[in-house]
């Protein structure tokens, strides 16, 4: 009796239902960078790996006890040049690294301060605008005011005058009054 046959590609006891891919090698970094989108937008439910950022480099933390001190006879060996060599690399390394971090940090602050330089000066811009805004609204509602008044007076006025007017001429006319007059406000 025959067994039927199965994939090659399939071992026994897997599951068979991924499809293998044919071997394709980048010519290029930008062939490089689609064939990582292409693989990565097959499936796009699975999260893409975002890396970490490296860390800052640190120098070693000084030694708590120092064995081999150095003294500075003049029968040092031919081998401690090397020691001498290696140890006063790392210490210009921390060094370096301290003046590094201290023209950062100096950075920094010189940031800060212009930023809050710049706020101040900002304040100062709109604290001056704003009261040039207020004593421009101020002046203008005064203007208003005695205008308003203005024509109070003079409505006064003219009704006064007006309303002599008007009783002799409903005396004279019966028409009808109209219930606006065109020309004022």
């Amino acid at each position: 009796m025959a067994v039927p046959q199965k994939d090659a590609n399939v071992k026994p006891g897997k599951p068979g239902g991924k499809e293998s891919q044919p071997l394709v090698i980048a010519k290029s970094p930008a062939e490089e960078q689609r064939l990582k989108l292409e693989r990565l937008m097959r499936n796009p439910d699975k999260p893409a790996p975002i890396p970490e950022r490296p860390k800052e480099w640190n120098p070693r933390a000084p030694p708590e006890f120092v064995r081999d001190v150095m003294g500075s006879s003049a029968g040092a060996g031919s081998g401690e040049f090397h020691v001498y060599r290696h140890l006063r690399r790392r210490e210009y390394q921390r060094q370096d690294f301290l003046d590094r971090i201290s023209e950062k940090q100096k950075l920094d602050e010189d940031y800060l301060q212009k930023v809050k330089d710049n706020q101040n000066a900002a304040e100062e811009r709109t604290a001056k605008r704003r009261k040039k805004r207020e004593k421009l609204k101020l002046k203008k509602q005064m203007a208003k005011k005695v205008k308003l008044e203005s024509q109070k007076e003079s409505d006064k006025e003219e009704s006064s005058a007006s309303s002599n007017e008007s009783e002799e001429r409903e005396a004279e006319d019966d028409a009808e009054v109209p219930s606006f007059v065109m020309g004022k406000r």
